[in-house]
């Protein structure tokens, strides 16, 4: 690895032009006496790196000098499509070459272009997790996306809502939604999603598999997507809500919300108005809607009604 760390140095040194040792042992996450090994071997290899002292010292490459050592190595490349998802990429066991990447294609570009992209960088981040949630934890996320990677078999231990299961599958894809990480598989005809957190054991299989022509993994993302969230939905609740409430509607609903909210009826005196609102069976519904506390009161369908009645009842009884 020290090579990988050597090149890493040299591309640091003609990008950002004088730097310090503190600062380059702190870029590769070395010691500050590995900076100086490293530095001494880059000089004993005829790269013209100069020490300059004092406070405003540090190294820096002769003036003039750039190195030609920008082609991309597989990982690298492959990196490249998280590009801004550093924490993904780390997951995927592709932090390192990101980072190396990332160094490569700023040495290669002219220095004007080059400027642009570091104010890019310095200016724009993704986070791609959500709020107040915390990623479920993916033990065996490393050897799923290697199976991935060579296109070879995978045995899952998986738990699903209907319980423990064993199965020999074709990992065609993984997706990163919300924090969270999905494998999308085939096994036997049906292509198939799996939530990664919930992988008990994972072992990959000498067996390869070969692809199906034309996957296209983001479509197929979007079909499963909208697939769950078809067979999720109950039906539609009819509610009137305050003003405070039909602003809560998006956050807490999503979609569903953002729709309800834009379909909202004429504001009443007291300035509440009647939404339209998709929601999932009752068990759920009636917990999501209690969310938007004494701003909503339930229309209908009778039953749901009925639930929410029901468990603000018991809530009434217990509290006094």
């Amino acid at each position: 690895m020290r090579a990988d760390r050597l090149i890493a140095l040299l591309l640091l040194l003609q990008n950002r032009g004088r730097t310090t040792a503190a600062a380059l042992a702190g870029e590769l996450e070395v010691s500050v006496r590995t900076v100086y090994r490293d530095v001494e071997a880059l000089a004993a290899a005829g790269i013209p790196v100069l020490a300059e002292r004092g406070p405003e010292g540090g190294y820096r490459l002769v003036d003039g000098y750039r190195t030609r050592l920008t082609g991309l190595t597989r990982d690298e490349a492959g990196s490249l499509f998280l590009a801004g998802m550093p924490a993904a990429a780390a997951e995927l066991g592709l932090g390192a070459g990101m980072a190396t990447a990332r160094l490569k294609l700023l040495a290669a570009l002219p220095e004007e272009l080059g400027s642009r992209a570091l104010r890019v960088q310095e200016r724009f981040h993704l986070d791609a997790s959500a709020w107040f949630r915390r990623a479920d934890a993916a033990p065996h996320l490393a050897t799923v996306a290697e199976a991935v990677w060579q296109d070879r078999a995978l045995e899952l231990h998986y738990r699903s809502w209907k319980g423990e299961a064993r199965r020999e599958v074709d990992p065609l894809g993984l997706v990163l939604k919300a924090g969270n990480w999905y494998l999308v598989a085939r096994g036997g005809e049906a292509v198939r999603t799996y939530r990664v957190s919930r992988v008990l054991s994972a072992r990959m299989l000498e067996r390869t598999f070969d692809r199906p022509a034309g996957f296209d993994l983001a479509a197929r993302w979007s079909a499963a997507a909208e697939e769950l969230r078809a067979r999720m939905l109950w039906g539609t609740a009819r509610l009137r809500v305050s003003p405070d409430a039909l602003r809560l509607l998006p956050v807490k609903f999503g979609e569903a919300g953002e729709r309800a909210a834009a379909g909202a009826g004429e504001p009443d005196a007291q300035g509440w108005v009647r939404v339209e609102l998709e929601v999932e069976k009752p068990a759920v519904a009636v917990g999501d809607l209690l969310g938007l506390g004494a701003g909503a009161e339930v229309l209908g369908p009778p039953e749901l009604r009925e639930e929410v009645a029901g468990a603000v009842a018991v809530l009434a009884a217990r509290y006094g």
